[in-house]
């Protein structure tokens, strides 16, 4: 890394050095998609908008043509709910098992042009997402990851940095207009989800934990 990096790496004295080893308390993961990615420093690699990372990586949502999910309307954002269960899991063992919170996931829904105010409301495809994130979730759980909390990415539809009122992540659907919110279809399903007497139907998603707090009966949610 530092023949590659040089001075662009920070230099740390004897003492900083060891204050910062071990110092991480968690690991907060904002996670949204997966890609392919190919070395750029052993081998050749195309030019372009993907180029990106000081020209180290090559990164693609395309491998043969081929997809590597469902593409969604966030451009390079595809549906791959593995990716999250893998990128745990890497955490967990590059990282000695430190505590993880995945502190943003979420699908966009396009409002260019502007969106039918029923079909964003009835966003089912949002609710599939998470079922397959969190089935993804709970499995690198059940596996030993250390994960503490889940974040939904997001509460309501907010102004994106990258892409302004033009995508919605919200559960709750926002009239820019006036500002009123509208529960979306995915706010009740999450709603229902967390709660503890949920139906059968959200079962698979139930994690057993046991640690200080819980006995091995309790069930937590992911």
């Amino acid at each position: 890394m530092r023949h590659h990096l040089g001075a662009r790496l920070p230099k740390f004295s004897v003492e900083e050095s060891k204050t910062l080893n071990g110092s991480i308390d968690f690991i907060g993961i904002n996670h949204y998609s997966s890609l392919y990615a190919k070395d750029c420093i052993n081998s050749p690699c195309p030019t372009g908008e993907s180029h990106a990372f000081l020209g180290f990586v090559y990164t693609t949502g395309f491998r043969d043509g081929v997809a590597i999910g469902e593409p969604t309307p966030m451009p390079r954002f595809f549906i791959v709910p593995d990716g999250l269960e893998k990128m745990v899991e890497y955490i967990k063992t590059r990282y000695n098992n430190k505590p993880i919170f995945v502190t943003e996931n979420g699908l966009a829904q396009s409002d260019q042009p502007a969106g039918k105010r029923e079909d964003l409301l009835n966003d089912n495809k949002r609710i599939e997402f998470f079922k397959g994130y969190l089935a993804s979730l709970a499995r690198a759980i059940r596996n030993g990851a250390d994960v503490r909390g889940y974040f939904v990415w997001s509460l309501m539809d907010n102004f994106e940095w990258t892409r302004g009122f033009s995508m919605r992540f919200g559960l709750y659907y926002v009239d820019y207009q006036t500002l009123e919110r509208t529960p979306k279809l995915s706010a009740k399903w999450y709603r229902d989800f967390l709660t503890p007497n949920a139906t059968d139907e959200y079962d698979d998603m139930l994690v057993k934990r046991s640690s200080n707090n819980l006995k091995d009966s309790q069930l937590e949610r992911c």
